[in-house]
């Protein structure tokens, strides 16, 4: 085995990581919104749950980052004319997308078991 090797197989690697923050938070929302999420429903959600605004410019952008991830996937809608003609695109939580919300889960979970008593 030459080095070069031993690097390509690295690359080839699956990344692995927990999700962050508002990946997670993202997540979630799509999961509650079911068939309705996209992207101003889930920036309200987000709002709602974490009491100061989210734009939906930041909400589309990280949706797009877990679509490349594979975690979510999406799906345009019908054209509307209180839209000037534009289609919604819906996003769904994928089968891995719903393992990773649930490895978080679980290791929060333990974390959180983990730590002596808050004052």
């Amino acid at each position: 085995m030459h080095k070069s090797d031993l690097f390509a197989i690295v690359e080839l690697m699956p990344e692995r990581g927990y999700l962050g923050e508002f990946e997670l938070m993202l997540l979630l929302a799509v999961i509650h919104l079911g068939d309705d999420a996209y992207g101003v429903p889930i920036s309200r959600e987000l709002e709602a749950n974490r009491g100061r605004t989210v734009s939906v410019g930041s909400v589309y952008a990280a949706l797009e980052r877990l679509e490349a991830k594979g975690l979510v996937s999406s799906s345009l809608g019908d054209p509307t004319p209180e839209r000037g003609g534009k289609a919604k695109r819906y996003f769904r939580i994928t089968k891995e997308g719903l393992h990773q919300v649930q490895e978080t889960r679980r290791v929060l979970t333990k974390l959180w078991q983990t730590l002596p008593a808050l004052k």
